[in-house]
């Protein structure tokens, strides 16, 4: 398209007789309109003018008030004087030849080395897994041995010994699919020596799979006892059933009575109850991507999987109904299913009653909203005196105008230093998408020259909705501490978590700054003729507490469709880069709208991009000092770059977004820590 535009221009300017000059006032401004819209920068053909100046500038220092085709043909095929600047992945070579080994290796030792990779990445998760599948295992083949042996056998079968099988392992996981979601629990746990073995980032995936294992549980229970041990049950002959009457009555039951038994209504209430639950918190229905038509459309998207959810309550309701009403046993301490849920449902209830009244007492005063272009609502808000967290970590937020149940994580943006709270949330749903209109209707209109609906300040005369917050709770971008070098990858609203990371870390470089120079001056002078310090200024400075920050150097590699995407960070990322005098975070953003580095379709933009930075310090993409690549990241040159930078390092990989970039940096990470002195660590959360 660049190309074709380029040559109608051509024709344009000869028709004009301008055959060797291109107007300023026409041509140029047009060419970067076309470029602009071929790369849909739809901020850059606003300023078409001033750039088209600044092209002027560059190439009539005379102001003779034209340039010749020439002199602009000459400045776009110099590309190594303004794309150098983004190839800052070029050190993949020296990384390959310095860090990383390169020597072949025979099969049996690849297989050894990524078998002991994945068992170092992954033997939290294993030793987890088969703990508890040994448990389920166990438990099942206990109940199935003891069935086993009692005369019931010999009228139900293998019918009767499985279906209690998998009623034992049900009570199990019954009971500890709440421990994963008991969030406060969770989030106090990490902070305590269980960390080290026990794989808390996993929770709701744990959760999940739980959840897999109870579903084949019902199959197996349920299943067994439909179909099987009540039909051979109802054909037995009398001598057969007449041992059994002491638990199902003297006459033998028809179907419909074993079915319409307490054991077999609560039985049926809870399979419902776990259907419609179970699908609709599948991906298709939560993230709405089964279309159904009205008014079945209200199955799909969060609401209906956060609604459904809450019919567990009556599950475990008639669970304990279903345990205390067992035909084939009557003693009291073999009904053994509340023993399983005591714990676990107390903890949880426990767990549920402390955010309803610790979300009543955190009352904020939203400061300022903002609504930016692709749909993101920023709340920043006042932050309780209680209220302390972590970067990295997230909050539950409710707001009555639009839901009076409904609470939603989202991750906290402000750094734990500020004075306030802030959060961004991107529209995806239903709640998210209501959120945003209450905000919007109670905004003012935007002021002149500013993006966004502005603002609830003191000027702000209607009155804004208010908000409930819960938490903080954990996750695993709070431990960022622990890793000498941090990569954080953010994919759109995804470089939520990280904005509060980048600010903290900086906030501490900052203070440690500040104790290192203070800690100098109070040291006292040594030497002849100095001055007398007494004991007291001198057990003062010997004895203060110094901080020592483990992360030494941090890269940010934010990859976003939008132009617009950049007003959400824009004054965090000038402010690194203004204060970051040590160059210790390294921040690249990446516009995936706009043709690679060195495509003809691009050259104008990246040509005017290396003008105007070098001239005003600005980004004329994201409007901040940072600069922006194109098109999308070389993950294995960034990796490449960092191992070849730090070896010998552990590096913590963190990584926000869609689940299909996450597979490739977590093999990526594999494949490196089989080849190089570096170890890289990936942590993942999707949104």
């Amino acid at each position: 398209m660049f190309c074709f535009a380029w040559k109608m221009l051509l024709t344009t300017v000869h028709h004009a007789e301008f055959v060797s000059c291109v107007c300023f006032s026409a041509s140029v401004p047009q060419i970067i309109m076309l470029s602009a819209s071929a790369n849909k920068l739809s901020r850059l053909k606003e300023q078409a003018e001033e750039y088209a100046a600044l092209i002027m500038e560059e190439l009539d220092p005379e102001e003779l008030g034209y340039i010749e085709l020439w002199q602009l043909e000459t400045l776009l095929l110099q590309k190594d004087t303004y794309v150098n600047y983004s190839q800052a992945l070029s050190h993949t070579s020296q990384a390959l030849s310095q860090n990383l080994a390169l020597r072949k290796k025979g099969s049996i030792r690849k297989i050894s080395n990524t078998l002991s990779y994945y068992l170092e990445d992954n033997w939290k998760r294993l030793w987890v897994l088969a703990l508890w599948i040994a448990i389920m295992a166990g438990l099942f083949t206990w109940k199935f041995m003891q069935y086993r042996d009692r005369y019931v056998f010999n009228v139900m079968g293998y019918c009767v010994t499985t279906a209690k099988g998998a009623a034992e392992t049900l009570k199990l996981n019954m009971a500890i699919i709440l421990l994963p979601v008991c969030r406060n629990t969770i989030t106090w746990l990490r902070n305590t020596r269980a960390a080290r073995v026990l794989p808390f980032d996993d929770n709701i995936n744990f959760h999940k799979t739980i959840a897999a294992a109870i579903v084949v549980g019902v199959i197996l229970h349920a299943g067994n006892h439909l179909a099987c041990d009540f039909p051979r049950l109802i054909r037995s002959s009398d001598e057969m059933y007449a041992p059994l009457g002491r638990y199902f009555g003297e006459t033998k039951p028809t179907y419909l009575a074993l079915v319409n038994g307490p054991e077999g209504i609560t039985g049926v209430i809870m399979v419902v109850c776990m259907i419609i639950a179970f699908t609709l918190a599948t991906r298709w229905f939560r993230r709405s991507l089964v279309k159904l038509p009205r008014p079945f459309d209200k199955l799909t998207g969060f609401n209906a999987f956060w609604y459904s959810h809450h019919l567990f309550a009556i599950v475990y309701v008639a669970l304990i109904v279903h345990g205390q009403c067992l035909y084939l046993v009557h003693v009291w301490y073999r009904k053994t299913t509340w023993m399983y849920l005591a714990v676990p449902v107390c903890l949880y209830a426990g767990e549920r009653i402390l955010r309803f009244f610790r979300s009543g007492s955190y009352s904020v005063r939203i400061l300022k909203v903002a609504i930016y272009p692709g749909n993101v609502l920023t709340l920043q808000m006042s932050k309780p005196p209680t209220f302390r967290y972590k970067s990295g970590q997230y909050m539950f937020v409710q707001c009555p105008a639009v839901s009076p149940f409904e609470w939603h994580p989202f991750s906290i943006t402000s750094a734990p230093g500020d004075d306030y709270l802030s959060i961004h949330v991107r529209q995806l749903g239903d709640w998210t998408r209501e959120l945003k209109r209450v905000f919007a209707a109670a905004c003012e209109p935007p002021v002149s020259g500013k993006s966004g609906l502005l603002r609830a300040d003191d000027s702000t005369k209607k009155t804004l909705p208010k908000l409930r917050l819960d938490g903080p709770y954990g996750s695993p971008a709070q431990d960022y501490g622990k890793y000498d070098v941090l990569l954080l990858v953010g994919l759109g609203i995804g470089a939520t978590p990280f904005i509060s990371i980048l600010k903290d870390l900086l906030n501490n470089i900052i203070k440690m700054e500040e104790e290192e120079d203070a800690s100098t001056d109070l040291y006292p002078p040594t030497g002849r003729n100095k001055p007398h310090v007494d004991l007291n200024t001198l057990m003062r400075v010997t004895t203060r507490p110094k901080k020592v920050l483990k992360t030494t150097n941090a890269y940010f590699y934010w990859v976003t469709r939008e132009q617009g995407s950049f007003d959400w960070f824009k004054g965090v990322m000038n402010e690194i880069a203004e204060l970051d005098q040590r160059n210790i975070i390294e921040m690249h953003n990446y516009l995936t709208s706009v043709y690679e580095e060195g495509d003809a379709r691009s050259a104008l933009i990246t040509m005017l991009q290396s003008l105007n930075h070098a001239k005003n310090g600005v980004d004329i993409v994201s409007g901040t000092k940072v600069r922006t690549h194109f098109a999308r990241p070389n993950w294995k040159k960034v990796l490449a770059k960092i191992a070849s930078k730090h070896p010998y390092a552990k590096i913590g990989v963190f990584y926000c977004g869609t689940p299909v970039l996450a597979q490739e940096l977590g093999k990526l990470c594999h494949e490196f820590n089989g080849k190089c002195t570096t170890k890289f660590e990936f942590h993942k959360e999707h949104f």
